[in-house]
């Protein structure tokens, strides 16, 4: 399985999803004109990916602001991470946040409590 590289716009996240590894990288403002044409590409790649995961898998979200509309598309992310986690592969989800950014800690603490998958909250200083 190949890498999944989108590269930081303005509008959308970058992703750096590296399969060798089992690290899954999102980073940057979620805003795109139409979420589903940015993030069913990240949803086809993530369910092939977990037919045959890794031992460990860790997927780093780093959002500076996400919309709603992305925010719906997050919450299939992690149900997909969450469903290899349920059938025993070690997950986890590293969810950072800048200090001051309480609406993105909050975020993070509401996907948590809706996917109960292990996460790890990161100051980004």
């Amino acid at each position: 399985m190949k890498e999944l590289i989108i590269e930081k716009t303005r509008k959308t996240p970058g992703v750096n999803f590296n399969p060798s590894d089992g690290t899954l990288e999102i980073e940057g403002r979620s805003i795109p004109e139409n979420p589903n044409d940015f993030y069913h590409p990240l949803l086809d790649w993530i369910n092939q990916y977990f037919k045959y995961p890794r031992d460990f898998t860790v997927l780093k979200i780093k959002l500076e602001y996400i919309n709603s509309g992305s925010s719906r598309f997050m919450q299939t992310l992690l149900r997909a991470v969450k469903q290899c986690y349920n059938k025993g592969h070690d997950c986890r989800v590293d969810w950072y946040y800048e200090e001051d950014d309480e609406a993105i800690l909050d975020l993070g603490k509401h996907f948590y409590e809706t996917t109960k998958l292990p996460f790890d909250f990161k100051v980004i200083v």
